[in-house]
């Protein structure tokens, strides 16, 4: 992957090229190597601002994390008091105590919880409690859904197959997994009338946001719920995105299906890197007899579990949820009259709080049918939204946070019609 640099202003390709001389691709992870390289200087609300001056409407939020927008003054102002006192004691502390009380509630299925640092080691977690709990060894996934980086999880599709995503990756890491198109009922329940009986768990994006916002058919979750009650299976919902974005309760108080084990991330936090894994007593309590090992220096920390607890206090005293879905179903209706105003098939599809743009009309309910859209247009539209100001991702997903208001909405929507003004006139 790489990208055009050659419109950076003075300042973002001084930095870039001395980013180059020190850090791989110039960026911290490969995600960005596609993405925009403009060096930000500041961020607050929905707004970006570089380091050459640029102002930016932000519906890329880091990739997520930023629901209550950047820098919320209660969650920043809470971590900064809490971390005067320290920051990693090894050991334990009040805050632990109130942020795993909060999530519990929130969540409402969830008797216990753990906390971690990135969304990727929450994922190992949950798998390696469902495979010690079970003494089985299969796990069923789905294509296109992102469950972290290390090789037991990353995938990507070569030749119609999917294997490993990357050079070094040890593809026999992968081979206790059985990759399923989602959305697809009947080929799951095959699969568990075949191998039910090694199978420790399910695992999957409740709601697909990571590829396309594609939401669950109607009594697929429940189906899938039903098949793992039934085979014993850990059904293990990986919300480290939807999580407290649908709503408080996630996805799983959506669409009323309730996992053995969640993961959450992103949302969870303000913006600081936290993460969970939730989950029934029956199995979390195995954690903590030492049956199941999770362990991390940096987990529960003060900075932590500070920013969990502003973040879901927050959430519960002041609901931004119905502002949030206005916003998203007013934007989304927007970007698509602006679609028709220029003549392109513009596709906006998905949920208020993260939703999906592309170029085509063909209806999508899995991985496979998404490749049907032509995600390549909307890519190369991408880099018109940067020039014109408006930060997303080039792969299509929008987020929309707490922090987006009226006059977010019309720059939005503004800029969003001078890029696609271009676009059209090609």
């Amino acid at each position: 992957m790489s990208s055009d640099s050659s419109r950076l202003l003075p300042r973002s390709e001084e930095l870039r090229e001395r980013a180059l001389k020190r850090t791989p691709g110039g960026v911290h992870s490969n995600v960005r190597l596609s993405g925009a390289q403009d060096f930000i200087a500041r961020a607050k609300g929905a707004w970006l601002y570089s380091v050459d001056g640029r102002d930016y409407v932000d519906y890329l939020l880091g990739q997520g994390p930023n629901f209550l927008g950047h820098a919320p003054e209660q969650v920043v102002d809470a971590v900064a008091e809490a971390c005067r006192g320290g920051v990693i004691y090894g050991g334990q502390h009040e805050l632990e105590v109130r942020a795993s009380e909060l999530v519990c509630r929130a969540l409402g299925w969830a008797d216990m919880v753990r906390f971690g640092v990135s969304g990727t080691e929450s994922v190992q977690g949950a798998l390696r409690l469902a495979r010690g709990a079970t003494g089985r060894t299969k796990v069923v996934r789905f294509e296109g859904h992102y469950h972290g980086w290390l090789d037991n999880v990353l995938t990507a599709v070569r030749d119609g197959k999917w294997g490993a995503a990357s050079a070094g990756q040890l593809s026999s890491h992968l081979d206790d997994f059985i990759v399923l198109p989602w959305n697809d009922a009947d080929r799951l329940a095959a699969v568990f009338e075949e191998e039910g009986d090694q199978i420790a768990a399910v695992i999957t994006e409740p709601v697909m946001i990571n590829a396309g916002v594609i939401e669950p058919l109607p009594g697929y979750l429940e189906r899938m719920r039903e098949l793992c009650t039934r085979y014993g299976a850990v059904l293990i919902f990986d919300e480290v995105i939807s999580g407290f974005r649908l709503g408080l309760g996630g996805a799983a108080e959506r669409y009323g299906v309730e996992p053995d084990l969640a993961t959450y991330g992103k949302a969870i936090a303000g913006g600081f890197p936290v993460s969970a894994l939730a989950g029934r007593e029956s199995l979390m309590s195995r954690l903590g007899t030492g049956e199941v090992n999770h362990s991390g220096t940096f987990n529960g920390s003060v900075m932590a579990t500070a920013a969990v607890v502003a973040t879901l206090t927050s959430l519960f005293e002041d609901p931004p949820y119905e502002r949030v879905a206005k916003h998203g179903n007013t934007l989304m209706i927007g970007l698509r009259d602006i679609g028709q105003e220029y003549g392109l098939p513009l596709r906006v599809a998905g949920l208020p709080p993260a939703f999906h743009v592309a170029f085509g009309d063909a209806p999508v309910t899995d991985y496979r049918s998404l490749q049907q859209l032509d995600l390549a247009r909307y890519e190369r539209l991408s880099k018109a939204l940067l020039e014109n100001g408006l930060w997303v991702a080039g792969r299509g997903v929008w987020y929309v946070s707490a922090a987006h208001g009226e006059d977010e909405l019309d720059a939005a929507l503004t800029r969003f019609a001078a890029a696609v003004a271009g676009e059209a006139g090609r």
